[in-house]
């Protein structure tokens, strides 16, 4: 008799992308799969291997406005109501949450219905929602150790690694090969919709002060927002660099895996797709988070050698062109920096979270 488990994650790639690898192996093993978001998760809801997405209401706490507070408390509440009712019409043999405030209702409303939970904890440091759910699940999935984690929570935890997409376990397969001397350097920029804007303003000028003979090396694969697409496409074009620009890109394990260098933020998601992939990277922590996660994600990759994680406040395009010459003149760095970041893969990660979801349900939520 096919189980069911209702999967929930905030409506980001950083949490949905380990969701659906999640959703894709439970499928494969007879489980059906449905999922609980929030809007902003649309532009995924077409590709997310579910039965069904279910819409919920939820807010994200900030500040310490009393109103603000009471109308985020009220999203909540009744995301929490909307979660019931979908819990106790599903009666899904487990729930499992990815992070973030989205989370909140469905994970929640799985405690109240007595329905065995899990949470997973992608980063280095666990989120504040992920926080205030942690002691009501049965089982909390960490990707790596968790940094200041009270330790009457310690008895929860299972070290699974975080799930990548099939898309990256395909693309892993592509070996890296460091650039040649005097060929070109695949340079891979992206940093999400937080983070894209820093880089538009931040590469080209960098790329500026590159010599014209280094300049010709250069082949770029840029993310930028929308509204930056046309100055970074200009510049690029009067430094006579090629360089491709878009907003997304659907085909972003291929593009890793494609390239030489990779220039980033350092969400959890994207340490854990170097990884797998066995890709360098320079890795900017988006700075101003409250946990300062990204830099704690950072260090896994620094500790190995695989990375080369940089302040965003140290990176002026001096810098980067100064990095970026190094590793022209030094293609040797790439590669050991290549196959070092394979050393904290967990490409079974996937395999791993699926068995303990199967082994909570089958327990009914104690662990075994």
């Amino acid at each position: 008799m096919s189980k069911t488990v209702l999967l929930t994650a905030g409506g980001t790639g950083g949490h949905l992308f380990p969701a659906q690898a999640l959703a894709s192996e439970l499928s494969r093993r007879g489980w059906t799969v449905e999922l609980a978001t929030d809007e902003r998760a649309d532009k995924y809801g077409t590709e997310f291997p579910a039965r069904k997405v279910h819409i919920i209401a939820s807010a994200t706490i900030r500040g310490r406005n009393p109103i603000a507070l009471a109308k985020t408390a009220f999203q909540l509440l009744f995301g929490t109501l909307q979660a019931r009712k979908v819990i106790k019409a599903l009666q899904p043999d487990v729930v499992a949450g990815f992070g973030g405030y989205p989370t909140f209702p469905p994970m929640y409303a799985a405690r109240l219905t007595n329905t065995p939970s899990i949470l997973h904890e992608a980063n280095a440091v666990m989120g504040r929602a992920n926080k205030l759910l942690a002691k009501g699940v049965s089982a909390i999935a960490t990707s790596v150790p968790i940094e200041d984690l009270p330790s009457d929570l310690s008895s929860k935890l299972v070290e699974t690694g975080n799930p990548v997409r099939d898309a990256v376990l395909d693309a892993a397969e592509l070996d890296f090969t460091p650039p040649g001397s005097g060929g070109p350097l695949k340079l891979l920029v992206f940093g999400g919709s937080q983070g894209a804007r820093f880089f538009s303003d931040l590469v080209p000028p960098a790329v500026a002060e590159l010599s014209d003979e280094q300049r010709k090396r250069i082949k770029i694969v840029q993310q930028c927002r929308p509204e930056d697409m046309e100055r970074v496409q200009k510049a690029y074009q009067d430094l006579g660099v090629e360089a491709e620009c878009a907003p997304f890109f659907t085909d972003l394990p291929q593009r890793i895996a494609q390239a030489h260098l990779v220039v980033c933020r350092s969400g959890a998601s994207s340490v854990s797709e170097l990884s797998v992939l066995g890709r360098p990277s320079i890795l900017v922590p988006l700075p101003g988070a409250i946990d300062q996660d990204q830099a704690a994600n950072a260090k896994v990759l620094e500790k190995v050698g695989g990375a080369w994680p940089i302040r965003q406040v140290d990176l002026h395009p001096s810098r980067l062109a100064k990095e970026l010459i190094r590793f022209m003149d030094a293609p040797e760095m790439l590669e050991a920096a290549a196959k070092a970041a394979k050393t904290v893969a967990k490409p079974d990660a996937v395999k791993r979270l699926a068995d303990l979801v199967e082994s909570v349900a089958q327990n009914k939520g104690v662990r075994p």
